[in-house]
Order: C-alpha cells, then structure tokens, then sequence
C-alpha cells in the first residue's frame, strides 16, 4: 500500500462517500451508482482508484461485480496518524 494513492483516493468527496456506503457491507456498482448522480463511467473511475489504492475489494460473482471496504488498510492509516500524534489519545487533550 502506498501512502499516497490512499491520501489520493481519499481526497476527493465522492471517493469518501462510497467508503461511508460500503462500511455496512459489499455492493454491487449498480449499487453504488444508484447513490450518485453521474454516469457509470464516472462511478467506474472512483472504484478503479479505490481498488488502486487498496481501501476496496473487488468480488465478481456471474455478471456483477460486488465491491467491500479493506479494514486493514484503514487500520494501518489509523495506526500511521496515531504514532504520528506521538501516541496521544483524544482524551489526554481534553
């Protein structure tokens, strides 16, 4: 995984969306595009750099493709940021 490709996939709102509707679990891109309002193409576009960037999983299952979120890419954001922060939780700053 690379940094930058995350921070990348991660920048645009859109992007960000579709990682907020697959954390309840995989869909298909029909629906996930069903959410938007932009053309199959577009829809296509932002799961490509999703997947690049590793934050998606791509199951084919006969003639659909089904997309879920990849958690461990996630943690290892999370677990980046935190040493970043030198390890203070949220609590200490309160």
């Amino acid at each position: 995984m690379s940094f930058a490709e995350t921070f990348k996939a991660l920048a645009d709102p859109c992007r960000r969306e579709i990682l907020q509707l697959l954390k309840n679990g995989k869909l298909s891109a029909g629906e996930i595009g069903s959410h938007f309002n932009m053309t199959g193409a577009t829809i296509s576009y932002h799961l490509n750099v999703l997947k690049k960037a590793d934050l998606v999983w791509e199951t084919k299952v006969k003639n659909f493709v089904y997309y879920e979120l990849n958690t461990s890419v996630v943690d290892e954001i999370l677990l980046w940021l935190t040493d970043l922060r030198g390890g203070k939780n949220n609590e200490e700053e309160l």
